[in-house]
């Protein structure tokens, strides 16, 4: 198939690259592992976080996720023990350090998203708002703020349209603005803290012992001296255009797929069947970016990045949307919430869900340009 074509050009092309190329990819990955853990010290890492700090800590789950994809793509030239054991760990540090900054990224979004769905002049999160029956008793005496509002599910099957409607929805944006602002930031505390406490364990500092190992010494196998590194990176890229293949590119031809939607809104809590093969082509994509780095190096992949980004975004807007929706529709099953609370997070879960099929139209019409240019 077209797809499986992804390159226009091959930049592997000359001498194979073999042992000591992909040697020489762990050690500079190492040493940024290394570099961006004492950035990150220098710099501190107080309640609120500096901007260096922070940049640090995207340093190291860059790193982190590179030397682990390495470990996966070309286990075979490396010791296979080695690699068992440090895969996991590198996995750690970089999902421990991401979930702060992804509950930051989910907070915006969702008030921004309100912010335009209700028309207000105001973000959600800054008016203030009736949410202590939400997390409190009824037994305190307070009662929810009294409304007109429409039934729950009126707003996830069309957008208001009415007066009537948009007012209910700009009165249910606050509260339910205010309840994303609770739970969200409370998420992103608890995420804050936990990544100060990875990075002061003692698991953290065996990794990062062994990563300082690596920024000089590379396990590999005796074959890896005269291997070539291209038939690994091409199974990557193999597994990706299989994985994009068996993707619902016809149905995501549409600019809006409304039995995805419909979907989308059921009231079960697991994630969204649809959501996990994208969501697996994302980190299959991200491989083979990886592996063609580790074969080719940074200058001949500055050229790949470019005709793989418009894919990888909007990859990356598919996860923040479906994991904004999932957010709205935890926080539309608080207990005890108003009516318009619950309308307001119904139409805001979705307006996500929404995005998630936009995002996987923008995917398909970037890969399928993609499969055309290589023709």
């Amino acid at each position: 198939m077209a797809q499986q074509h992804l390159d226009p050009t091959d930049p592997l092309a000359g001498p194979a690259p073999s042992g000591d190329t992909l040697a020489g990819y762990l050690r500079a990955q190492a040493t940024e592992f290394l570099r961006a853990l004492r950035l990150h010290r220098e710099t501190g890492s107080g309640a609120n976080g500096a901007e260096g700090s922070v940049e640090a800590a995207r340093a190291l789950r860059r790193s982190a996720r590179r030397i682990s994809a390495s470990l996966h793509t070309f286990q075979s030239l490396l010791d296979t023990d080695w690699c068992e054991g440090m895969r996991p760990e590198l996995a750690w540090v970089s999902g421990t350090l991401a979930m702060e900054h992804a509950y930051t990224a989910r907070l915006e979004r969702l008030l921004s998203a309100l912010h335009r769905l209700s028309g207000s002049t105001a973000l959600p999160a800054q008016v203030d708002a009736e949410v202590a029956p939400a997390a409190g008793s009824r037994a305190a005496g307070a009662a929810p703020v009294p409304t007109r509002a429409a039934p729950r599910d009126a707003g996830l099957r069309n957008p208001p349209a009415s007066a009537q409607e948009r007012g209910n929805l700009t009165v249910g944006a606050a509260k339910a603005g205010a309840l994303l602002d609770r739970q969200l930031t409370l998420a992103r505390t608890r995420a804050h803290s936990t990544a100060l406490q990875a990075l002061g364990s003692s698991r953290f500092h065996a990794i990062a012992d062994k990563v300082a190992v690596l920024a000089s010494e590379v396990p590999l196998t005796p074959a890896a001296a005269t291997a070539d590194l291209r038939p690994l990176a091409t199974a990557a890229k193999d597994r990706l255009a299989d994985a994009v293949t068996a993707l619902p590119l016809v149905t995501a031809g549409n600019p809006y797929n409304a039995a995805a939607l419909i979907h989308g809104l059921s009231p079960d809590t697991v994630p969204h069947p649809q959501d996990a093969p994208w969501h697996q082509v994302r980190l299959l994509l991200r491989l083979h970016r990886y592996a063609r780095e580790a074969v080719s190096g940074p200058k001949a992949n500055a050229v790949v990045d470019l005709r793989l980004l418009s894919a990888g975004q909007a990859l990356n807007r598919h996860r923040d949307a479906s994991e904004a929706a999932a957010a709205a529709a935890q926080a539309a099953r608080t207990p005890r919430i108003a009516p318009a609370t619950a309308y307001a997070l119904g139409v805001l879960h979705a307006d996500q869900r929404h995005e998630v099929e936009a995002a996987r139209f923008a995917f398909q019409q970037a890969w399928q340009k993609e499969a055309v240019s290589t023709r």
